[in-house]
């Protein structure tokens, strides 16, 4: 598909027009300038036709500051891949000395141009957006928030690209998803940008650089990848900005579609309680997870015996995470990150396998059922009663979900200790590497038998 970028100077409402032209709500909007930094990628489809729009950062071109400085450079980005550029500009506000700016970078470019007067909601307003014209593109006033006046700008860019009809749908994908998640600046953005070979988002020291969620296609030896690079993830009470609050909200919310989940700990800090809190959101989304420990090369003094003891501390502080690997590596230098998504292959191919009942028979009859038959009473919460195991059936995969049936006069369920044990046996015989398993009890009130 033909690739077309939104631009435009900060707060015209360049990521409403994005989700309002894709039909989602990928890019954060608020009143605060400059909250889009990176590029944003989605569809568009329009009468049986198709393009890929990319939504960019606020444009304020010779900003020295390192946000706007590299905003301005992810922009450049796009708009050199790009076959035609949407430059939106406020219509209430009319052209400003920035505009100006932006129009003689963009007489430079031989490529269509589009202007979308935004926030044109009124006829007078409509009407005074007509002096945008001397700039010598084509404009269509536009209002993104309600909707008017896209037909018409969308009409304008597919007879300019003349982009055929496409009657046929795209085959279903079978991509695996990774979310690249953790605290703020440990290096998640740095790893995105190493996996692809090329600087796809802004990378700086200043924490919270990043604010979407980010999706970026990568393909490896056949695989295919949707890298999604998430806003660092802070505690509750410490996110002011309402820009902050939202990326955190979208970074939770793309756990919940990821296959598997990058969690980046930062090597030199070593592991805080906010690492494993995000760890158990990752776990809550049925992810599976790997973990990388980041910035291993810029350790002092290590010894044969100090990613032991890292490690060792690692497990103390994530009990809950002891199926999921661990690798060191440097997102900054590239070290050991060729070993990355090989280790996601391998769980995403975990987290999709159906055990044959065959095995799953016998899996029960050497684990959890009795020599002479039946099966061995099992310990309850409260600890007073037991119930009996009469069998275990897959329910579900991404992630494996396993339900054991009861019976038993027992009010309580079974005991956390026993199913530990079962998902312990679980692992044992069929692997689910860096996988979670679900495990629930089915059983009858006050059977026995």
């Amino acid at each position: 598909m033909p690739l077309v970028a939104i631009i435009g100077r900060p707060n015209v409402g360049k990521s409403t027009l994005f989700n309002r032209l894709t039909g989602s709500r990928k890019s954060i909007v608020g009143d605060e300038p400059g909250i889009t930094r990176d590029r944003i990628y989605g569809e568009v489809e329009w009468r049986s036709k198709r393009f890929e729009l990319v939504d960019t950062g606020g444009i304020v071109p010779d900003d020295e500051a390192i946000i706007p400085a590299n905003i301005f450079k992810q922009a450049g980005f796009a708009i050199e891949k790009a076959e035609a550029i949407i430059w939106v500009v406020d219509a209430r506000a009319g052209i400003t000395p920035l505009d100006e700016e932006i129009a003689v970078l963009l007489r430079a470019l031989s490529k269509p141009i589009f202007i979308a007067a935004n926030k044109a909601e009124s006829q007078k307003v409509e009407d005074e957006a007509g002096e945008f014209y001397r700039f010598g593109f084509d404009l269509a006033p536009v209002s993104s928030e309600h909707g008017t006046g896209i037909g018409e700008l969308l009409d304008q860019i597919f007879e300019t690209l003349e982009i055929e009809d496409d009657v046929e749908e795209a085959p279903a994908s079978n991509e695996i998803k990774l979310a690249i998640i953790g605290r703020p600046n440990v290096g998640k953005s740095s790893l995105l940008n190493q996996l692809l070979g090329e600087e796809r988002v802004i990378v700086s020291p200043i924490a919270g650089t990043t604010r979407d969620s980010i999706d970026t296609n990568l393909t490896v030896d056949g695989r295919d990848f949707v890298l999604i690079d998430t806003a660092g993830i802070r505690r509750k009470g410490k996110t002011t900005e309402m820009a902050e609050k939202m990326s955190v909200v979208m970074a939770r919310k793309s756990l919940e579609r990821a296959d598997v989940a990058v969690l980046i700990i930062d090597a030199v800090e070593g592991v805080t309680n906010l690492d494993a809190n995000i760890a158990g959101y990752a776990v809550d989304s049925g992810c599976s997870v790997i973990i990388a420990v980041n910035k291993w090369d810029a350790l002092e003094e290590k010894e044969t015996n100090t990613i032991y003891q890292f490690e060792d501390k690692l497990r103390q502080a994530m009990k809950f995470l002891e199926w999921a690997p661990m690798v060191t590596i440097s997102a900054l230098s590239g070290q050991r990150v060729q070993n990355i998504l090989p280790l996601v292959i391998k769980a995403y191919d975990a987290r999709n396998v159906r055990v044959p009942t065959a095995q799953l028979n016998k899996f029960f009859e050497e684990n959890i059922s009795q020599p002479k038959g039946g099966s061995a009473p099992a310990p309850v919460k409260g600890g007073v009663s037991r119930l009996r195991v009469k069998y275990i059936t897959q329910g579900g995969m991404r992630p494996p979900l396993f339900v054991l049936f009861t019976a038993g006069g027992s009010k309580g369920g079974l005991h956390f200790s026993y199913l530990r044990y079962v998902e312990n046996r679980l692992r044992d015989e069929f692997g689910f590497y860096a996988t979670p398993i679900r495990i629930k009890e089915r059983r009858k009130a006050g059977a026995s038998n």
